[in-house]
């Protein structure tokens, strides 16, 4: 189990999704495999008073409106992965223009506002948005820990080598849930 403290929150990355683009379907496949560690981890967050963030693409709708969101995303290839980790009433939700979670968006002016420095983060895809949010976590100099059952990619191989660098590079805690 990794380390938390009141200075940690967690952050799940585009878990609203639609799937539906080219590698979709390997990484539908690979998130329904940690979708159980996914759930596990928000139950552990709302268990410990963590507070819950989603950031999320915004599809060309641009407002951060969660239902809006997950209307236009919820399909027969996402149904399972938005309704198991949809957010909570007292989750926050954000949405992002580009790859990182923290690119023109709110995210470190919340994470101030809360107290937070140590981030767990989650989501997909694991090689491209989770590796671009933990460099800039890292550049902010937030503590990180990434459970590696909570992150999927298109391809293992591309998933694996953003844990390294994670790890080797930006000084994250790669732990499991």
């Amino acid at each position: 189990m990794f380390h938390y403290d009141e200075h940690s929150a967690v952050l799940f990355v585009d878990m609203i999704n639609t799937f539906d683009f080219d590698g979709g379907e390997k990484l539908l496949k690979h998130t329904e495999q940690i979708l159980p560690n996914l759930v596990k981890l928000k139950k552990f967050a709302h268990q410990h008073k963590l507070p819950v963030i989603y950031v999320n693409d915004h599809y060309g709708i641009w407002q951060a409106d969660l239902h809006k969101i997950i209307a236009h995303c919820h399909n027969e290839q996402s149904k399972n992965v938005i309704d198991a980790l949809k957010p909570e009433a007292d989750d926050y939700f954000l949405i992002k223009p580009q790859h990182s979670a923290f690119f023109q968006t709110p995210l470190q002016s919340l994470l101030h506002e809360l107290g937070k420095k140590h981030l767990i983060m989650a989501g997909i895809a694991g090689d491209i948005c989770l590796l671009f949010t933990a460099k800039d976590a890292y550049m902010y100099q937030y503590k990180l820990t990434v459970p590696g059952n909570c992150m999927a990619s298109e391809e293992k191989e591309g998933n694996d080598y953003a844990l390294y660098l994670m790890h080797s590079v930006m000084k994250a805690e790669i732990d499991s849930i």
